[in-house]
């Protein structure tokens, strides 16, 4: 009888608590989003559809193929082709990432080292058929042509001048050595022959 009770007093508290939250919002203002008339800005860090980032003083895209992005995505949703040419150079031929499979977990902007791919605050990317969002180099080098970036400058590392030679250490004083006790002879070594002949001999 008294958990009964128990619970239903416990059941009339969360009714009136939850009415109380409730009532302290009725006076305020609606924050919902009239979309698609009125659009939420989101972060500056927000994640949005992954684009390749172009140099605007060559025109030439930041990618040098070196293929980090792609063995970093976990989803499997870039594929590079790479080809080379006499000198061995490798050199981007295309770059495609399918929408379908990325999570837009930014790992893949994390592993480039030169500013060629990030992810953009563009979210709204829909289509009717699911082969157009299968981005290829021209689409995401397209959408990426307004997205601001820093371009990372690397300093070159001058090798450092050989160490001078230490000069020559001054010359210890030599101690000189302490006698130390005369060590007793030992049984293996044969006595000294004494001076004169030898009694044992004589006759």
């Amino acid at each position: 009888m008294v958990e009964v009770i128990r619970q239903f007093a416990s059941g009339i508290y969360n009714l009136l608590l939850g009415m109380f939250t409730s009532g302290k919002h009725l006076a305020r203002h609606a924050i919902t989003v009239q979309y698609p008339k009125e659009r939420w800005e989101v972060p500056e860090r927000s994640r949005g559809m992954v684009v390749l980032l172009t140099d605007h003083e060559t025109g030439q895209l930041n990618c040098t193929a070196c293929l980090l992005c792609m063995r970093g995505c976990p989803s499997g949703a870039i594929d590079i082709e790479v080809e080379k040419d006499e000198k061995g150079r490798r050199h981007l031929k295309n770059f495609t990432v399918d929408f379908h499979l990325c999570c837009f977990c930014g790992l893949c902007q994390e592993a480039c080292n030169f500013s060629a791919i990030k992810l953009s605050r563009k979210y709204e990317f829909p289509e009717y058929d699911k082969k157009d969002l299968i981005f290829d180099i021209r689409k995401l080098q397209a959408e990426g042509m307004d997205v601001p970036y820093e371009k990372p400058v690397r300093k070159k590392v001058e090798p450092k001048p050989p160490a001078a030679p230490s000069e020559a250490a001054p010359a210890q004083p030599s101690v000189p050595e302490t006698p130390g006790p005369e060590k007793p002879p030992s049984s293996d070594t044969p006595p000294a022959e004494a001076d004169g002949p030898n009694p044992t001999e004589a006759g």
